[in-house]
Parts: C-alpha cells; sequence; structure tokens
C-alpha cells in the first residue's frame, strides 16, 4: 500500500499526522491486492465525514469488523488500505468461518452469485462493503456512491421486518436478517 500525495512526486508509507485530508489536500491510495491489481483512488473527505444526506450508517467499517461480518474472511489481504486500527480488535478468520460472525450463523452467498447477479458496481470487486469502507475514509465516485447508497436505503427493509415480527430486544429473534444487516452498515440490534 503506498499512499501519494498529488503535489509531490515522493512516496508515503503513511499519511502524515500533520495531513487533514479533505482539509487542504487529497490523498493517492494505491491498491494491489489478490482481487485488484493497478487500481488507485484519491481520498478527499476526512475519515467518516463528508456523507452524502440521508446517508447515516449506523456503524462503521471498524465496528462492523468488531463485530463480525462476512465469517470473517472478507478483507484479509487488503488490510494495507485501511487504517490499522479497524483491525485491532477485528474478528477475522483464515477461511471463512460463520461462528465468527456476531450472529454465529452463515450469511453470505458467494462472491460468484453477486457477480452472476451483476450487483458488483464500479471498481469495487468485493461489493458494498469494500465500497462503504472506502466511502467511509475518503473515496468520493458520484455515480457509484448514489447507486450504493440507494441499495443501502433499500436494506433498511430489513429492519422493518424485523421490528414487525420480533419483540423488541429479543436479538436472536431473525439471526440472519439481523447479521444481513449488520453486514450493511444498518442497526442489528434493535
Amino acid at each position: 500500500m503506498a499512499y501519494f500525495l498529488p503535489d509531490r512526486k515522493r512516496r508515503l508509507t503513511c499519511v502524515p499526522e500533520d495531513v487533514v485530508l479533505g482539509d487542504s489536500c487529497m490523498v493517492w491510495v494505491d491498491v494491489n491486492d489478490r482481487m485488484q491489481t493497478g487500481y488507485r483512488y484519491t481520498r478527499e473527505c476526512p475519515m467518516g465525514q463528508g456523507f452524502a444526506p440521508g446517508f447515516q450508517p449506523a456503524l462503521s467499517p471498524r465496528q462492523m469488523l468488531e463485530h463480525g461480518v462476512f465469517e470473517g474472511g472478507y478483507m484479509n489481504d487488503c488490510r494495507d488500505e485501511f487504517p490499522t486500527d479497524w483491525f485491532e480488535a477485528a474478528k477475522l478468520s483464515a477461511k471463512p468461518d460463520p461462528s465468527v460472525n456476531y450472529f454465529g450463523l452463515k450469511s453470505r452467498q458467494p462472491l460468484s452469485v453477486w457477480q452472476d447477479k451483476g450487483w458488483i458496481y464500479g471498481p469495487d470487486p468485493r461489493g458494498w462493503f469494500q465500497w462503504y469502507c472506502r466511502y467511509y475514509s475518503g473515496r468520493r465516485l458520484p455515480e457509484i456512491d448514489a447507486t450504493q447508497i440507494k441499495r443501502w436505503r433499500a436494506f433498511s427493509r430489513h429492519a422493518g421486518q424485523i421490528r414487525a415480527n420480533c419483540y423488541p430486544g429479543d436479538i436472536f429473534c431473525r439471526p440472519k436478517q439481523r447479521q444481513a444487516l449488520l453486514q450493511w452498515a444498518h442497526d442489528p440490534f434493535i
């Protein structure tokens, strides 16, 4: 992973503390991992700020990883792209392991299903969560962002189903839907 300041040619191994993303400069991020090589993007907004109106995720990527998402195997080879503190208490696994998920069950379809159905958009080959991690860290791609935010809003229907069918506070009612909400940054503890 390498970061570049656009106005300088030197390569940085990390962003200097005196650089505030979105303040006075943009930071370039080069991505080279198992699923994506040679991709470069800019972080132009401060971490966790500058979200589109109406896009108010209940959880940050760090919180999602700490709770246990995607069977612990989603981001093992692209950790250098994101802040190290996201992974300090993350529940990760070398191989997909449903017990790592907060609700302890299998929670996803294979990536190949997402690809076959056309659910992978833009430059994020891992799907919505990768988009969210990059958006949260400051990348902005207006057309892609609008599509992904629209998908996030539509996913809230699962919260409505939980509210309609579960007693308040019974977090083990509809655990698959709750795990799915967690993996889309919605509050699964409703």
